[in-house]
């Protein structure tokens, strides 16, 4: 029986992990499974527990105010040891490029444990941007010994690398998640309720941005174009939950607050945030998650990126680079708004992050590993 460490911190961690770590416990006569937290986030980190049905056997419970990736990282590893040496793992598995990935990767190398990579090979070839995730998630690569890639692109990335040996494409377990999420809240009315002020007649873009790499001027761009796409388009609702970074609440709630169509909202728990995209015209972003997913629910995505590690939206045409340039932003968001045959296009082109099925191939995969 192999023993398997899931480590995460952050809420997408915890939703990409989720749909393997059900599909490990399928298995109990293979895999003995533990969830380790590190705690990088909190609050938003537990509702998707709970939405997902997980349980943690360990919460380092790292997060305090005002951390730093120096207070992440340091205290991150050092608890890390104390869980490896008490469970002993046979591989530690960890998800993406952030600071709890690489230290989770680093950690496992120093015991000399196998690590699994979930969603290996992203690359925007910019180790700025994003940062610090572009660098974190090269440096879980060179350690990684099996890597599951979501696309082939992803794993063609690898091989530049000279990274070959164990490299799989199995989709990204971020569509596994999501069709099951969605399942679950189409099958109730009760996701509705905090969405009361909007109508369901009217079109709705669904807005996310907390990018370090956006903070300042790029933030203000955004928010004038949201303001200028609001004015131009009374009968359009634009709904943004606004990140509690104050580098992001600073800048939005000054430009954007008392808008008669644009709700600047907490932010969303991952079940009420599927449940607006699933109702969204279409969504404009700088999270890397919302590129994969919205496409899932046929919703166009403009990227408030100017690189993205996930090019395969952008060719397949389901995204869409906007940069933070204000007159980009309002030129696509005007064109979907006015062009149906344009967004046609966009929101029924093919997605090519998956079909469901990447974290049972994830397991088969591991289970026949020595």
């Amino acid at each position: 029986m192999k023993k398997l460490l899931f480590v995460f911190g952050t809420r997408p961690e915890a939703i990409k992990m989720a749909p393997i770590i059900h599909a490990a416990k399928k298995h109990s006569e293979l895999f003995d499974v533990k969830v380790c937290l590190t705690g990088q986030h909190k609050e938003m980190l537990h509702s998707v527990m709970d939405f997902f049905e997980l349980k943690a056997d360990v919460d380092l419970a790292l997060m305090k105010a005002n951390q730093t990736l120096f207070d992440i990282t340091a205290d991150a590893i050092r608890g890390l040891e104390k869980v490896l040496n008490e469970f002993e793992p046979d591989i530690v598995l960890v998800q993406g490029d952030t600071t709890t990935a690489f230290v989770g990767a680093l950690a496992a190398y120093y015991k000399k444990i196998k690590v699994a990579h979930i969603e290996a090979g992203l690359r925007s070839h910019d180790k700025y941007a994003p940062f610090p995730e572009e660098i974190n998630r090269k440096m879980v690569g060179t350690i990684a010994d099996y890597h599951f890639c979501p696309t082939t692109a992803a794993a063609e990335n690898l091989e530049k690398e000279n990274i070959n040996l164990n490299v799989f494409v199995t989709g990204n377990t971020v569509i596994d998640a999501l069709l099951w999420g969605v399942q679950k809240i189409r099958a109730t009315d009760v996701y509705a309720k905090p969405f009361h002020f909007i109508s369901l007649n009217k079109k709705i873009i669904l807005v996310t941005g907390h990018r370090r790499e956006n903070f300042g001027k790029p933030f203000e761009n955004i928010c004038d174009a949201l303001n200028f796409i609001g004015s131009k388009y009374p009968d359009v609702q634009i709904v943004y939950p606004v990140h509690l970074n104050p580098n992001v609440q600073s800048v939005v709630k000054e430009r954007l607050s008392n808008k008669n169509n644009i709700f600047l909202i907490d932010p969303l728990d991952y079940p009420h945030l599927i449940w607006i995209m699933d109702k969204s015209y279409f969504v404009i972003t700088d999270s890397g998650g919302i590129q994969e997913e919205a496409p899932s629910l046929g919703k166009p995505v403009l990227v408030m990126r100017d690189v993205t590690e996930r090019m395969e939206g952008v060719t397949a045409g389901t995204a869409l680079l906007v940069g933070t340039s204000k007159e980009k932003i309002i030129e696509e968001a005007s064109k979907l708004l006015d062009d149906n045959i344009h967004y046609q296009t966009m929101s029924k082109a093919v997605n090519p992050y998956g079909d469901g099925t990447t974290a049972e191939q994830i397991i088969s995969i591991l289970a026949k590993q020595s």
